[in-house]
């Protein structure tokens, strides 16, 4: 505790802040990259005019909460005051459409990666670039706002993500790191670059709007992990910490995305290695060795934040129904006078999960808060359904909601695995999916059907991650790269790993079979519920 009081007073701590979907989250770490205090603030998106969406406003206050939670943590721990740092990272949920005028003035509101609004934006842009373009990624928000006709669009100057935002906003650079910028626009591996060749077909294609700008000039500079994206200028320190305790000058990293925080997260930045983050939304990343054979709508193409190539199976849907149904259950529970925590609640009936029928008993349920692209809607309506001779208990209730979190996960991996044959040793789990004893591995595995494992610190997730870019960011060796600099940071921090259970196995794939059979229901659903 004094080491890390001496580290806290010396500035020689790093601090990492995340915004995911539902948190926001700061991680700050000592000198041996391990979390020394943690600061987080609850936030929500909103549905307005058909857009699942965050005001900037909303961003702000609650960067300014979850900084002061995190320096009170640091008081009360270590009796001293956060007044500097060796280097900061910002990381935020990846894709999403922002857009600003010269004047620096928001043209529109923020499209985060929920919406699935750019469906033929996507198939366009898939087809003229022969590689896959999902409806999450900013230049499919682009295109489908011209061919909707939006005014805004001849305005663009600056065109960015959540995270290159706030960074932009902290240091005054239009920079993003390219993991986070391969969610915008393709890369060029070779080059770790956006994709020159299609930069050009993209502007050919629009060339008869006669808009005053080409796309490589309102798109952020791309750079790798290592490199230094500017310094915490004196106005980004207070949109940080308004009270000015905070000192300007310190050095931050290429912002990233929570795909490539969550790689670093879990030490899976290498070729062979693959890990799922499961919480609001659900992606399983996989580092490759070559190309993919053919375009995969259902399959991202992005990079891990040091550039190399990654297939991702990404998922709108994950936690927000389970939440939700696991929340009536408490009220219930509540209204006939039992007393307990969030965490009880959890615990207690998600472990009721494994005692469940290993294919749910004949339960059903979708938990499409919103559109699921990978089985093909644009909208999503929770839904639960079962037979008159199901077999409905509590414990097939809970499993039936988590296996159904990850079908639509199952169904993009089955792509990489069957038609693409990628090969992978281990998942390594982070988020909230986990949190529950070893139920979420234990599911997860059944639905990867490969070992899953969690790390110690899967709980900081990506704000753990993203200090972990920073730190990089200030080695004193440049010549280490990012795997050799997390191999020592993971040695004993590596969780216990989870083999798939034959009866789990085969009870998904018949509950998945279920699934697809059934998705007819949730497309009755959203055609009949407003």
């Amino acid at each position: 505790m004094q080491n890390y009081s001496e580290e806290i007073q010396n500035g020689q701590c790093t601090l990492g802040i995340e915004l995911g979907s539902t948190r926001i989250k700061a991680v700050l770490i000592g000198s041996e990259n391990l979390p020394v205090a943690v600061g987080g603030v609850r936030w929500e998106n909103k549905f307005q005019d058909g857009v699942w969406t965050y005001c900037m406003e909303d961003v702000w206050s609650g960067i300014q909460s979850c900084i002061a939670d995190l320096q009170n943590s640091v008081k009360t721990k270590f009796g001293v005051e956060l007044l500097e740092l060796k280097s900061i990272g910002v990381s935020a949920m990846m894709h999403g459409y922002l857009v600003f005028d010269a004047q620096d003035g928001q043209l529109a509101p923020f499209r985060t990666w929920r919406n699935n609004i750019t469906g033929p934006a996507a198939e366009k842009l898939s087809l003229l670039f022969g590689y896959p373009i999902p409806q999450r990624w900013s230049i499919a928000h682009l295109y489908q706002a011209i061919l909707n006709g939006e005014a805004h669009v001849a305005d663009i100057a600056y065109a960015t993500t959540l995270a290159g935002y706030v960074h932009w906003k902290l240091t005054g650079q239009k920079t993003m790191g390219i993991g986070e910028a391969s969610g915008m626009f393709p890369i060029n591996i070779d080059a770790q670059d956006f994709n020159e060749a299609m930069l050009i077909q993209f502007d050919a294609l629009i060339a008869e709007k006669g808009f005053g700008w080409k796309l490589k000039d309102i798109l952020p500079q791309v750079q790798v992990a290592g490199e230094r994206a500017g310094e915490l200028t004196r106005e980004g320190a207070i949109l940080l910490d308004p009270t000015g305790h905070l000192k300007p000058g310190i050095p931050v990293c290429p912002p990233e995305g929570d795909a490539g925080t969550g790689m670093v997260a879990t030490n899976s930045v290498e070729v062979r290695t693959g890990n799922v983050s499961a919480g609001t939304s659900v992606f399983a990343m996989l580092v490759l060795d070559k190309e993919l054979s053919q375009t995969h709508h259902e399959i991202d193409l992005i990079t891990t934040p040091d550039g190399k190539l990654v297939g991702m199976a990404h998922t709108n849907n994950c936690s927000s129904d389970i939440d939700a149904w696991l929340g009536i259950l408490g009220e219930a529970a509540q209204t006939m006078g039992a007393d307990f925590s969030t965490d009880e609640l959890y615990d207690r009936l998600l472990k009721l999960a494994l005692e469940g029928d290993a294919d749910c008993g004949g339960l059903l349920s979708y938990g499409y808060v919103s559109g699921e692209h990978v089985t093909g809607f644009t909208e999503g309506r929770p839904l639960f359904a079962r037979s008159q001779d199901s077999c409905f208990t509590l414990a097939n209730f809970i499993r039936t909601h988590l296996f159904s979190a990850l079908c639509a996960l199952r169904t993009g991996l089955n792509i990489l695995y069957n038609e693409e044959g990628v090969e992978v040793d281990e998942i390594r789990g982070h988020g909230g999916f986990f949190k529950t004893g070893n139920v979420g591995q234990r599911i997860m595995a059944a639905a990867c059907g490969v070992p899953v494992s969690t790390l110690n610190t899967a709980g900081e997730g990506g704000a753990w991650g993203i200090a972990l870019l920073a730190s990089y960011m200030m080695r004193d060796d440049r010549r280490q790269t990012l795997p050799e600099f997390l191999h020592p940071i993971f040695v004993d921090n590596m969780g216990v790993v989870i083999e798939p259970e034959p009866a789990d196995v085969t009870g998904f794939l018949r509950f998945f079979e279920r699934y697809h059979r059934g998705l007819s229901v949730e497309r009755a659903a959203v055609d009949a519920l407003d």
